[in-house]
């Protein structure tokens, strides 16, 4: 694999309170807003929109850090130039407000951008209402924007914040006590379904995060766990990216089975419900 030339993907830009990002398009349908990993937007990482746009969703992805399109392996730049750049992704992160690392019981700021653009792509692409997918860092915000009813199919892909430094970080989610509290309260009145994913090993990832959501949510929380060794062999780094670097995308492998669950939700949520069929 090498850098993604970014062709079958509309550009475009998205501004809400007076801050503008970048935006790639891909599909046609109810929109589903896919938020990516650090470094960013990779080649695996639009593989994954591409198999959104196929079941006839439109893929939504906004530019929060890193250049889209660009391959982060080593072997596409140099070892050298891949550090550098997983590095520099990273520092915009730490070094923004918009984004919350450590601290508990807060959703980091960009997720009112995100609903907004959520609320946006809900009306133009029509349907029933939005899906989202968080990954990492960005995993616990499809939460987040789940306070607003347009959102009505969210997924936690690996999500990784508040880094869990402490037992206190590990067992609870970037998200406010308010907002979890409408969280809930759409599942048990709409029977809302919110999906997590991880791998069982994954020190970012605590089992406790999974733990918390449960009690949080109850059966409204699906969780998706999966052994490490369904991982990709092949990815640089130890099992952790359910739906992209360590999706091994072939029948029968645990991670295709988590991938197809995804987009089992979307349909079952955006494609084969009209507004009257929901709770």
């Amino acid at each position: 694999m090498a850098d993604h030339d970014l062709a079958g993907y509309e550009k475009s830009t998205f501004t809400h309170g007076g801050t503008e990002r970048r935006i790639l398009r891909r599909g046609t349908g109810p929109a589903v807003i896919v938020m990516a990993e650090i470094p960013g937007i990779t080649p695996k990482v639009l593989e994954f929109a591409d198999r959104v746009a196929e079941i006839g969703c439109t893929a939504v992805l906004p530019v929060l850090f890193g250049e889209p399109g660009r391959d982060p392996r080593p072997e596409a730049h140099g070892r050298l130039a891949a550090g550098r750049y997983a590095a520099s992704s990273l520092l915009k992160v730490c070094v923004s407000r918009e984004f919350t690392l450590l601290a508990t019981g807060r959703s980091s700021r960009v997720v009112t951008w995100l609903r907004a653009l959520a609320a946006y792509e809900h009306e133009r692409c029509g349907g029933p209402g939005v899906g989202a997918v968080g990954m990492c860092l960005t995993g616990g915000f499809a939460l987040a924007m789940a306070t607003d009813a347009r959102l009505i199919a969210p997924v936690l892909s690996q999500p990784s914040l508040p880094v869990a430094v402490s037992a206190g970080r590990a067992g609870t989610i970037d998200i406010g006590p308010e907002e979890l509290a409408v969280v809930r309260g759409r599942c048990e009145r709409e029977g809302l379904q919110v999906m997590g994913l991880r791998f069982r090993g994954d020190r970012l990832v605590p089992g406790d995060r999974f733990a918390f959501l449960r009690r949080e949510l109850g059966d409204a929380f699906v969780a998706v766990e999966l052994d490490d060794g369904a991982a990709n062999p092949e990815a640089l780094l130890a099992p952790h990216s359910v739906l992209t670097e360590h999706l091994i995308d072939a029948p029968g492998e645990p991670t295709r089975a988590a991938l197809d669950q995804v987009l089992g939700l979307f349909r079952a949520r955006l494609l084969e419900e009209t507004p009257a069929d929901r709770p």
